[in-house]
């Protein structure tokens, strides 16, 4: 991973005298900075601060969420084909069935919760505006809620991501939906465990009420620490710089040793694939020192593929291009 700006580690430094006990709900501040950045980041957004809620990484809340609403036993739970596997572990630790629904026609009336995924993880595939209001209108149909996780939102190479919360998705309404967002990829806060959930005003009722009890926080000095990250864009258009570097070394050094890159038009990995079951490119890649994660992680759909990913240094890119290329 690259470094923390420079900017957030000073707002963290000096956060440090918090001997209380932060809020579930989080600072003004915080769910401001989190708002703003929204609205400017996507279009046709409009949100008040009372929409938003910080969560100690975004993998707690995709964990616990099905639990946090109230998703019962055997109720349904729609997950996408190649999704990131704690989509699936959440609706477990509620009891819930799991149901693979890549379209709005896949979704069945039974259903409590749909996770949407654009930009994927692992593929990099992004949903277009219809395909995403598509799905908010069947669940609203059935009766689910809809969690869309945007945490690569902003890193969009050749498509534009776009948002749940976008009025062109939810017809400007943000009944029924909720979107999942990390700041471990913009601003390269993996260790400081923080994001946030914004949407639909009486879902995030409903869940500050729970994670109140529940001893679900965000530490003082870390939100402090996010509002810094949320609200200079400038460390993010730079090192989304660095990831655009990155992937296009990756992918002309995989093309042409071999792999075929598929979707990632979006986010930090590439999805590649040489003709050939995942673990023997996994042991092909190991064996130069490369190491990618084999597609079936993710889903029985990803027998044949790998996905590589753009966060290692470029010192360590470099190496693995010159590996490739040899």
């Amino acid at each position: 991973m690259d470094p923390v700006p420079a900017g957030v580690q000073q707002a963290l430094a000096g956060a440090t005298n918090w001997p209380g006990y932060p809020t579930t709900q989080g600072t003004q501040a915080l769910r401001e900075a989190a708002a703003g950045w929204l609205v400017r980041t996507a279009a046709s957004i409009h949100l008040d601060s009372d929409a938003v809620l910080p969560v100690a990484g975004t993998k707690e809340l995709v964990a616990w969420l099905p639990t946090l609403i109230g998703v019962g036993d055997g109720a349904l739970v729609a997950v996408p084909s190649l999704a990131y596997p704690t989509y699936r572990v959440g609706a477990e630790l509620s009891r819930a069935r799991v149901v693979v629904a890549d379209h709005a026609d896949d979704i069945p009336a039974e259903t409590a919760l749909v996770w949407i995924n654009s930009p994927s993880n692992p593929t990099g595939a992004v949903l277009s505006v219809d395909q995403m209001a598509a799905l908010v209108a069947r669940a609203r149909e059935v009766g689910a809620l809809v969690a869309s996780d945007e945490c690569y939102l902003s890193l969009g190479w050749d498509a534009e991501p776009v948002s749940v919360l976008d009025a062109r998705v939810n017809g400007g309404s943000l009944d029924g939906v909720l979107a999942v967002h990390s700041l471990s990829k913009r601003s390269n806060l993996a260790g400081y465990r923080c994001g946030f959930v914004a949407g639909d005003p009486a879902v995030i009722a409903v869940l500050l009420g729970v994670r109140k009890h529940a001893g679900m926080i965000v530490a003082g000095p870390i939100q402090d620490a996010a509002v810094s990250a949320l609200d200079d864009d400038a460390h993010a258009v730079e090192q989304k710089q660095r990831y655009r570097a990155r992937r296009e070394l990756l992918s002309q050094a995989l093309q042409s040793a071999g792999f075929t890159i598929e979707h990632s038009q979006a986010g930090l990995y590439l999805w590649a694939t040489a003709g050939e079951p995942a673990i023997t490119s996994v042991r092909r890649l190991a064996a130069l020192g490369i190491l990618v994660a084999p597609g079936t992680f993710y889903g029985a759909a990803g027998e044949r593929h790998v996905r590589v990913a753009l966060t290692a240094t470029d010192e360590r890119v470099a190496a693995a291009v010159q590996r490739l290329s040899a």
